[in-house]
């Protein structure tokens, strides 16, 4: 078993490495500087000679792209794979093992196959949003398989993991927006912050402010959210408790850096990094769900959260 969570472990970390390194791409405008997949170039190994002069693109996006391929294609999909294999051979020590195993290879493969569409599609805010958002729940799965290979957490009732649920799509939302704003160059259609130009509800007949605008609106309310998970988390203690503070803290940290971000023009590093602790948060709340979520043949505890 602990083959297993340590597996699952770094999984998660190659699943989070390859999300904020698709953020680099996205930012730094070199989602296309592959024109074509699984190749680059028609190169497995695209070297500068390679690369057309009048490709419009310099070698380092080149690279940022191509690593991005590297890590998921040679080394999250084989360790999936090993993944699944373990959490099969545990499947009769801890229920939901194998299903999950299973669900986390189909995402993979699902992913695999819109990373080529993204690229096919010129990189169009649906396809990077929806990319973003596969990505997520493979990140979601490898810690499903984190959680359940390690200790079982105290059990809760039904409305702590109903807030938790809520909690976790709309913290999904919020980061999949983030990425469909960016792409659609709208992270500035907003000048001020936390108000859009002052307003609460600013005129949302501009597309560009609609997106950001909802982008915004999720954003706040998962940090309402993540609040009323620390406050349910304090009262519950332990694991609850640790994951709740980690996600306030992350999550209000985001905050700041998004309001810097707009003060700041965005600059790539803080566009990157913002998407960074978002993932973190992210992450925290995910733990939070799946050690909250009974499986089956578990007995809840009662007791209010």
């Amino acid at each position: 078993m602990r083959a297993l969570k340590s597996t699952a472990g770094l999984a998660a970390l190659l699943t989070f490495v390859l999300i904020v390194l698709g953020a680099a791409v996205r930012v730094t405008n070199s989602g296309l500087s592959c024109p074509d997949w699984p190749t680059c170039y028609g190169y497995w190994l695209p070297l500068p000679d390679n690369i057309p002069e009048d490709a419009g693109y310099f070698y380092y996006q080149v690279m940022l792209e191509w690593v991005h391929r590297l890590i998921a294609g040679v080394f999250l999909g084989p360790l999936v794979l090993v993944l699944a294999w373990l959490a099969f051979r545990h499947r009769r020590e801890r229920p939901g093992l194998a299903g999950g195993a299973l669900l986390l290879v189909l995402l993979l493969l699902v992913q695999a196959g819109l990373g080529g569409v993204t690229v096919l599609d010129q990189n169009s805010p649906w396809s990077v949003a929806l990319h973003l958002g596969t990505a997520l729940l493979v990140l979601s799965m490898t810690l499903f398989l984190a959680a359940r290979a390690g200790d079982p957490a105290p059990p809760v009732d039904s409305g702590f993991r109903g807030i938790v649920l809520i909690t976790w799509l709309v913290t999904f939302a919020a980061i999949v927006s983030a990425a469909m704003m960016a792409k659609m160059g709208a992270a500035l259609a907003c000048a001020t912050w936390p108000l859009c130009d002052g307003a609460v509800v600013p005129d949302l007949s501009d597309p560009l402010v609609l997106v950001n605008w909802i982008h915004r609106v999720l954003a706040a309310l998962a940090v309402l959210a993540i609040v009323l998970v620390w406050l349910r988390g304090r009262r519950l203690g332990g694991v609850y408790r640790g994951l709740g503070t980690g996600a306030l803290l992350l999550v209000l940290l985001a905050a700041l850096l998004g309001a810097h971000g707009i003060a700041t023009l965005w600059p790539l590093w803080a566009a990157v990094t913002h998407q960074a602790i978002a993932i973190l948060v992210f992450m925290h709340v995910t733990m939070i769900l799946w050690k909250a979520w009974p499986v089956s043949g578990e007995t809840v505890d009662a007791r209010p959260a």
